[in-house]
């Protein structure tokens, strides 16, 4: 029976564009979830990272239901408080960790993150000057530039002609990159973890030979932090672990634990290219969403996330391995893969579904494991024989 008959409908409301929802959740409570049934699950997912301090948290919720009461959109013409807050609050995240002031642009997104990177690179690179190079495996988003950045052909197909100017290189080969990164090459555009391409760690030594490469050609190095940024790998943004400093930093996700809203950083002289007219979105700083922006980062710097997700992820990593059925753990941090033996990630999906742990199959043969950065050592354990008893 879908999911929907308990609100009164035969079929879906929505554009096909996802598979049929398995289950439909009412509430939320930091790694938990129900459905309509009162039924409890764990959620090692997170609406794909993004919930990051789990569900209802009280610093988030404070924070959005004060801004609501006192200002929730004002146009780009005027400033807010709230925004005005979460831009000095996310270049000051950026600045300390690259040394490099900034500016920032506020998005609904993490692909509108990527349109705003994309056009500033063009900007900056000037005419002739505009292919994007990015890797095979990667994903950027569903829009029409972003998917033409993501390295995925069969995502393309149904919508060809995709827009000129994006190549794509194989993942994690440093030489082959060095090689499509040309005078005619505005910037490479790299995740440090590919997410949604298996949970797969960028090599030791790639983006620091990207950072080489683009300081050669005067490239600008796009690092899309959507999924690894703000504390996910166990450390504030993914780029931190290879010790480089890109020119551009996008960010979404985890940002607003929920409240739709993204970021694109640039550093002050990159940023600057950009003139009045260049850009813009109806929504970018709204007051409501900088809002869950600037309780979250302040929540994450009070309870340290980073290293959270670091310890917590070493225990849910080595309980993982220890599964028969386990071939393989991938990942850093709290963006973990399983890779299985012998049995379909969407049956195991399934299953752990009906036993009460959201998960999901990143690839047809590993898991995706993305619990909060909040989540106690209990409720990985609880997860982890789950899981021993699903693949058993």
């Amino acid at each position: 029976m879908s999911v929907f008959a308990a609100a009164g409908l035969d079929r879906s409301p929505f554009m096909p564009v996802f598979a049929p929802p398995a289950r439909m959740f009412v509430r939320g409570a930091g790694t938990e979830l129900f459905d309509a049934d009162g039924t409890r699950y764990l959620d090692f997912l997170c609406g794909l990272a993004v919930t990051s301090l789990g569900h209802a948290h009280p610093a988030v919720t404070a924070a959005i239901s004060a801004q609501a009461g006192e200002l929730l959109h004002v146009s780009n013409y005027f400033a807010n408080p709230a925004a005005t807050a979460a831009a000095v609050t996310v270049n000051t995240l950026l600045a300390d960790v690259t040394g490099r002031d900034g500016r920032v642009f506020f998005t609904n997104s993490g692909a509108e993150s990527i349109e705003c990177a994309i056009k500033l690179a063009r900007k900056h690179g000037g005419r002739g000057r505009h292919t994007v190079v990015s890797a095979f495996g990667s994903f950027h988003g569903r829009t029409l530039a972003a998917l033409a950045a993501t390295g995925q052909p069969a995502k393309h197909e149904p919508f060809q002609p995709m827009p000129e100017g994006f190549r794509h290189v194989a993942w994690g080969e440093a030489g082959e990159l060095e090689r499509a990164v040309d005078g005619t090459v505005a910037a490479v555009l790299v995740e440090p973890v590919q997410g949604e391409g298996g949970v797969n760690v960028a090599p030791p030594g790639y983006l620091a030979a990207i950072r080489r490469r683009c300081d050669d050609v005067g490239a600008l190095m796009i690092v899309d932090e959507i999924q690894t940024g703000l504390g996910r790998t166990g450390a504030w943004f993914g780029f931190e672990h290879d010790g480089i400093a890109p020119d551009v930093v996008t960010l979404a996700k985890a940002l607003g634990n929920g409240m739709p809203v993204g970021a694109c950083w640039a550093r002050e002289d990159v940023a600057t290219v950009f003139e009045p007219g260049d850009h813009g979105s109806t929504y970018s700083a709204t007051a409501i969403a900088a809002s869950a922006v600037n309780a979250v980062i302040a929540t994450m710097r009070e309870i340290d996330a980073p290293t959270l997700a670091a310890k917590r992820g070493e225990r849910l990593a080595a309980g993982l391995r220890a599964i028969p059925g386990v071939a393989d753990v991938r990942g850093r941090g709290l963006l973990l893969a399983a890779e299985l033996e012998g049995r379909p990630a969407g049956d195991v999906y399934l299953a752990a579904l009906a036993r009460g742990l959201v998960v999901n199959a990143v690839t047809p043969t590993a898991m995706r494991l993305t619990p909060p950065l909040t989540v106690s050592d209990a409720e990985i354990d609880e997860a982890l024989a789950i899981l021993t008893e699903v693949l058993s």
